[in-house]
């Protein structure tokens, strides 16, 4: 068995070919390294059954070999980043969806397509189930990340339908752990970059919009699962237990002995006010549910974080 994980040098990628090869696969990752870091793939370099491959998905992606299972992963994914690159994530979750599938079709493989549960944008209902179509502003700062998940939802179903690949979609909600990138615009490594640096925590608005914060072994539990299964509609996969940015910073400053002050900012356009995922489904064929709790999670998280700051500030003197 041979997969191909396009976005590989990510933070989900890279933890998603750790579990592959953990389970026997052979696995070729490509990564264009617009968010990806190779650092995340460097403990890989003498597996013999681990393959890297610089290439960016947008264009045509050619694989020598047989190829049992295509994932696409490839895309920024952080508000900061994909305001900062907006047409490459259209062309990545557009055309780059197309290429990977592409690839499937040709090389009679399965697909795998990482999608978002900013398919549901700024949502009416809570918590979210996959029959909700969502609450999306199409032509707001959001919406390039947002419409092109949406598109490669539709794309893929297109292809299941159209030309019987098999295809599995998985619906992501907030993840963390190990891997990723410290200030990259997301709450957690955020608040943890702001209390290393010895600075106050950034809230936006009021602090009382939820988030759901899944830890990534469960996340990535949950994705191997759904790749084994029959299920093609998507499906939710996350932690279905809210709490509010306002809370979560207060357990972050928990971590710290001098406990970071917090500051307010304005909310940003179309920042979605609650997310939870409602997991039935994912408990029904999956029999899967998340087990690491926040706190054991965050634990492992900051020490991570912790190890990392201290060498890029090593790496300053």
């Amino acid at each position: 068995m041979r997969a191909v994980v396009t976005g590989g040098a990510g933070f989900l990628g890279s933890h998603l070919c750790d579990r592959l090869l953990a389970e026997g696969w052979d696995v070729l990752a490509v990564d264009n390294f617009i968010t990806g870091a190779k650092d995340n793939l460097s403990h890989l370099g003498k597996n013999k059954k681990f393959k890297f491959q610089k290439a960016d998905v947008s264009k045509p992606l050619k694989v020598a070999g047989k190829v049992s299972y295509v994932l696409h992963f490839a895309s920024p994914a952080s508000p900061p980043d994909y305001l900062k690159h907006p047409i490459e994530t259209m062309m990545v979750g557009s055309v780059g969806t197309q290429n990977a599938l592409e690839l499937a079709l040709n090389k009679n493989a399965k697909f795998f397509l990482a999608s978002t549960s900013e398919c549901y944008g700024d949502p009416e209902v809570s918590p979210q189930p996959e029959e909700y179509w969502g609450h999306v502003n199409p032509i707001g700062p959001r919406g390039v990340y947002d419409e092109a998940k949406r598109f490669s939802e539709a794309m893929t179903m297109a292809y299941h339908r159209y030309h019987k690949v098999d295809t599995h979609i998985v619906r992501i909600f907030n993840t963390y752990g190990p891997r990723m990138r410290l200030n990259d615009g997301r709450a957690l490594p955020n608040f943890v970059y702001q209390a290393l640096s010895g600075k106050p925590l950034t809230i936006y608005g009021d602090g009382q919009q939820t988030r759901s914060f899944c830890y990534v072994s469960d996340l990535i539990e949950g994705i191997y699962r759904l790749m084994m299964s029959n299920e093609h509609l998507p499906t939710n996969v996350g932690t279905p237990t809210e709490i509010t940015i306002l809370e979560f910073a207060d357990r972050i400053r928990k971590h710290f002995d001098d406990a970071p002050p917090i500051v307010f900012e304005a909310l940003p356009q179309d920042d979605p006010k609650r997310r939870c995922p409602d997991i039935a489904k994912a408990r029904r064929i999956l029999k899967w549910e998340p087990e690491v709790g926040l706190e054991e999670g965050l634990k492992l998280t900051l020490a991570y974080f912790k190890e990392v700051f201290q060498k890029k500030q090593g790496n300053r003197k």
